[in-house]
């Protein structure tokens, strides 16, 4: 018994020892990020699309209180949409749907100078507005000869977005590059996927599913405030 009561102890002792090793001292960060985003709209019955361009940019705020795990909670303005495909045809057409998101994110990391990191969460968007660039009369595009020749589909692209909120889920792979002890500079891509529907989805109306789909790339400096 004297004998399993000090192994007991020196096990005890030394389990103390490695976390006093291993103590990690929490920090907060807030950065700013910037870039392109490539989205599409997942529409049933589908429709001939293509990835539409837009921005992204915001605010962005981190905690760390363990080593290898953080929390991250943005805000961000962030353009979606989707843009049609015209195969042969010299029409263009696209939508642009302007959103304020606020994702919040578990943030898991390895490295030290270098990072690697894996971000993933929840995320609510409140829709703005939206904007059409065409080179045609869309509004009237089902009179259109090579539009009704093609049996193509023309009720997306004046109707309306019904849904001011969009709720997703935002994951993201990326690298972060220290500058010195209190600044850094990283490097994400980031997929969003909407659980939501963006236009009208009720029994009566054309589209049953109209879900988002986006993919960004950002850059982001961060700056150590504790």
């Amino acid at each position: 018994m004297k004998r399993f009561l000090l192994c007991l102890l020196a096990a005890i002792g030394g389990l103390l020892g490695l976390r006093a090793q291993t103590h990690f001292d929490s920090r907060v960060d807030i950065g700013v990020r910037g870039g392109i985003t490539l989205s599409e709209v997942m529409f049933k019955p589908s429709i001939i699309q293509k990835f539409g361009m837009g921005q992204t940019y915001g605010l962005t705020f981190r905690y760390t209180e363990e080593n290898h795990f953080g929390i991250i909670a943005e805000v961000n303005f962030v353009q979606r949409g989707w843009a049609e495909k015209f195969e042969d045809l010299t029409y263009t057409y696209q939508r642009t749907l302007n959103y304020i998101e606020i994702p919040v994110m578990s943030h898991i990391y390895f490295g030290r100078r270098g990072k690697f990191f894996f971000n993933a969460g929840p995320e609510v968007s409140y829709y703005l507005g939206d904007k059409i660039s065409s080179n045609f009369d869309y509004q009237n595009a089902a009179s259109m000869p090579d539009f009704t020749n093609r049996n193509r589909r023309t009720e997306q692209l004046t109707m309306k977005v019904s849904q001011t909120l969009d709720f997703g889920i935002v994951a993201g792979l990326g690298g972060e590059f220290s500058v010195n002890r209190r600044n850094s500079l990283s490097v994400e891509a980031r997929v969003y996927y909407g659980i939501g529907n963006v236009m009208p989805s009720g029994r009566q109306d054309y589209f049953s599913v109209s879900n988002q789909l986006s993919i960004g790339v950002t850059a982001g400096y961060w700056f150590r405030i504790k």
